[in-house]
């Protein structure tokens, strides 16, 4: 099989979203190496350590982590002159010549210069450039990306909108689910994630309302804190890395819990416990465009969803997701949610699992499988091994 090389800003054991889900799939159809961004490592020599992840009878991917002494954060241009060698070499030793690139972030774009693959694919899966802390030169990078690039996938119809016509392969990819792992678990599927779910959250009482995902800027705190304060008997349960804000800007309150990044595969048990899942997004630059991964998530494991009105979660799902425009339409939402009859709960129910039928992730690999097919290139004979090709642009 041909390989594809992934260049993400987000690593493999992180939040499991968008990367995972599509490279898990395609691992099927291409050795996927999936390179993550340096690790500042200030004492160790540079490496890079290598992993395979995935079902030990099934497709995997290799997972390349580097470790470097410079500082600077991500696929920064002070990363270039280890960076580059060390990845000569470690793609060399695979004998990879015959593939594709995949890039998740447009600063990783200096890394290809000397590359020949056989298409080129830009998965922007976020306005990145909007996010804090986003380097300074990540536009001028995205737009050389989108020049060189053979197919270019949009995360939702918002940023899809966004760069209608910058590119002649561009295409919508929204979020979609894995269906099965979310869906409600059989008590007796798995003890040992039900007992870890019961540590969590058995003691805490219901209602229960509760969020995982990321917790950074795109949360907005002053909302999670006044449903906190106006209905102090019911308890916010929020399950997730808290990242660029740092633990003292969470509000504290009895009834909220933070209970920190937690597995993939606890989600679902945890999500089974919740009366109300939530999405109390802000609405800022960095959710302009977002589309997020957790609204199908949380509707495979049938629970009633309250979410800020986010515009592609209110253009793709306002019919089964009841929207909240400010802090008292957010928590009439979830006491309509938490009052609903058996009647209009089974309705509900009917509509929701229609949704997320028509969106999982193999229906979305395998339209990529398609895209791909008809842009890739012909792998050419005279292609060398990847070795002392890559040179900084």
């Amino acid at each position: 099989m041909p390989h594809l090389i992934v260049f993400s800003h987000l690593r493999w054991d992180f939040v499991f979203q968008r990367p995972q889900q599509l490279m898990s799939r395609l691992a099927s159809d291409y050795d996927v190496i999936f390179i993550e961004e340096p690790v500042h490592d200030p004492a160790g020599p540079p490496r890079i350590e290598a992993r395979r992840v995935g079902p030990p009878d099934g497709p995997h991917v290799e997972v390349l982590v580097p470790f470097t002494p410079i500082p600077a954060p991500g696929f920064d241009d002070a990363q270039l002159p280890l960076l580059l060698p060390l990845i000569e070499r470690e793609l060399g030793a695979r004998g990879v010549r015959d593939y594709l690139v995949w890039l998740y972030t447009p600063m990783a774009l200096p890394l290809i210069a000397g590359m020949q693959p056989r298409a080129i694919v830009y998965d922007c899966m976020d306005e990145l450039s909007a996010f804090k802390n986003a380097p300074a030169q990540l536009r001028q990078r995205e737009n050389a990306l989108m020049a060189a690039a053979d197919l270019v996938l949009c995360g939702g119809p918002a940023l899809y909108e966004a760069r209608r016509g910058q590119h002649p392969h561009l295409h919508c990819l929204p979020s979609a689910v894995d269906a099965a792992h979310f869906a409600p678990p059989r008590p007796d599927a798995a003890p040992a994630l039900e007992a870890r779910a019961a540590e969590l959250q058995g003691r805490v009482p219901h209602p229960r309302l509760g969020f995982f995902g990321v917790i950074d800027e795109r949360m907005d705190l002053a909302l999670v804190t006044e449903i906190a304060d106006q209905r102090p008997d019911w308890h916010l349960i929020m399950v997730g890395p808290v990242v660029k804000i740092g633990e003292a800007a969470l509000p504290r309150r009895p009834n909220l819990h933070w209970l920190g990044m937690q597995r993939y595969e606890l989600l679902p048990h945890l999500l089974a416990g919740w009366d109300v899942a939530l999405m109390p997004f802000a609405l800022n630059a960095s959710t302009r465009f977002i589309s997020p991964t957790k609204t199908l998530e949380y509707l495979a494991g049938a629970r009633p969803v309250v979410s800020t009105p986010i515009r592609d979660v209110v253009g793709l799902y306002s019919d089964v997701v009841g929207i909240g425009h400010d802090a008292a339409g957010f928590i009439a939402r979830c006491e309509e949610a938490l009052s609903e009859d058996a009647a209009s709960r089974e309705y509900w129910h009917g509509a929701a699992s229609a949704v997320v039928a028509a969106s999982s992730w193999d229906a979305g690999a395998r339209r990529v499988r398609d895209w791909l097919a008809e842009l890739t290139h012909p792998a050419r004979d005279d292609t060398p091994v990847i070795g002392t090709t890559l040179r900084a642009a």
